[in-house]
């Protein structure tokens, strides 16, 4: 079963200086039936002005994961982390027992335009930590490219839960296949471009929910850059 959650129903927020769409209930927007999926509870998709940002706000028990598009995302913390985060690369920062940071567009001239992305802990109290690794496109171009994991796996960023995150690009025309082992469930979120999954159509800005399926095949239509969720 694949249940699409199409771009133009997702929460919106203009703030001016912010840009927001929520694919599920976050902050002011609230919708009972899309309050997360599984251990996936956000997927903001932000855009940001030159030079603005989010000033210092905690979080904790909360698994980050930062993924930008376009621009740079500049990041600091409580444990002392000072980096940027480009096109191509995937941050992931646990909140554990709590952690203050700041996320800004690096750029006085670009948008930055990013999703952020929250995952459930397995559990609570950990420690707070941060990771931030880069993923060459040649190694996510018309494949699958695992950048998180519970284990690390494959070079990916380690994320305290049963979850792997993968990231594709692909051409027009090509398609790519992805098992889902018995009893896991799947979200598709299409970052750009326009892919069928399995015989369901999706644009940019669209996901999907997918439950009781063995197998799904990602077809492009149109180059596309989309994030596979495989989730418990």
């Amino acid at each position: 079963m694949i249940t699409p959650r199409l771009a133009h129903h997702r929460g919106h927020a203009q703030h001016g200086w912010l840009e927001s769409y929520h694919t599920f209930s976050f902050a002011d927007y609230y919708d009972p039936a899309h309050l997360g999926f599984r251990t996936l509870l956000v997927i903001n998709e932000d855009r940001v002005q030159p030079g603005r940002g989010f000033g210092t706000h905690p979080h904790r028990d909360m698994e980050i994961i930062s993924y930008v598009l376009e621009g740079g995302l500049e990041h600091r913390d409580s444990l002392g982390t000072g980096s940027v985060i480009f096109p191509g690369e995937v941050q992931r920062m646990s909140a554990g027992t709590g952690v203050t940071h700041s996320e800004f567009n690096h750029s006085r001239i670009d948008l930055v335009h990013f999703l952020q992305i929250w995952i459930l802990p397995e559990r609570q109290g950990l420690l707070p930590s941060y990771e931030q690794r880069a993923f060459p496109a040649e190694e996510k171009q018309d494949k699958l490219r695992l950048v998180a994991s519970r284990d690390g796996r494959e070079g990916s960023v380690t994320i305290h839960q049963d979850a792997s995150l993968y990231v594709t690009l692909l051409s027009p025309g090509t398609q790519v296949r992805h098992r889902l082992s018995p009893g896991r469930h799947a979200w598709v979120q299409v970052a750009r471009g326009a892919v069928k999954v399995n015989e369901v159509s999706l644009a940019t800005g669209d996901g999907a929910a997918v439950s009781q399926e063995n197998t799904l095949t990602l077809n492009a239509s149109d180059a596309s850059e989309v994030l596979l969720f495989d989730l418990t």
